[in-house]
């Protein structure tokens, strides 16, 4: 009984603490819930196609995508591709996380594995602000980035893309990207959508 109970316990501990990072508390609205919920989905699909094309080399880039001075960037050249794609991701999604906190009770006190910090409640700008100003400027920058790139062809500088830039419509390894990346453009007026709903429900309750 032991035996059979014992594989059990850390899928236990991993269900409470994930239903802790995504429960709202009480007076959260129905559509800020979904909002939170939704911008770390808007992130995901281009954290994943970049694992897959230059992490993984799976063959959905066309051409010599993965070649060209696209493909790195203004990348180091002592810094691995393959390494700086996948931290890339896991920070982007990290980051995108958080908007979860502006309806979970580890928005409004700090948890317990926060030395110092635990127990105590979450003030009111240090979840608005970082909102804000992350919303200003996800917002502009996520919608030019794929507008001109996929309306225009240019770079946010108004460049010409590089040749053998890997998002455009001509193939469906070009569409696949550009799939990937279009939900970026909801990142900005979602975590501004969820931010002003936090703010108004803790400024009410205090």
């Amino acid at each position: 009984m032991t035996l059979a109970s014992t594989p059990s316990v850390p899928f236990a501990r991993l269900r409470a603490g994930w239903d802790s990072a995504h429960a709202p508390v009480a007076g959260v609205p129905r559509w800020a819930r979904i909002a939170a919920m939704a911008v770390p989905l808007t992130v995901l699909p281009s954290g994943l196609w970049r694992i897959a094309a230059f992490a993984l080399h799976l063959p959905i880039l066309s051409g010599n995508a993965l070649e060209t001075d696209a493909a790195g960037g203004d990348l180091p050249g002592w810094v691995p591709l393959e390494a700086y794609v996948v931290l890339l991701s896991i920070l982007s999604e990290a980051v995108a996380f958080t908007a979860l906190g502006m309806i979970a009770g580890w928005g409004e006190v700090f948890p317990r594995w926060l030395p110092g910090l635990r127990g105590r409640r979450v003030p009111i700008s240090v979840a608005v602000v970082p909102g804000v100003v992350g919303a200003a400027i996800l917002t502009p920058m996520w919608t030019l980035s794929v507008v001109n790139c996929l309306v225009f062809q240019e770079t946010v500088q108004g460049r010409p893309l590089p040749e053998g830039f890997p998002i455009h419509f001509h193939d469906w390894q070009g569409v696949l990207g550009a799939v990937a990346y279009a939900p970026l453009v909801a990142w900005g007026p979602l975590l501004a959508a969820v931010t002003l709903a936090y703010w108004r429900r803790r400024t009410r309750a205090s």
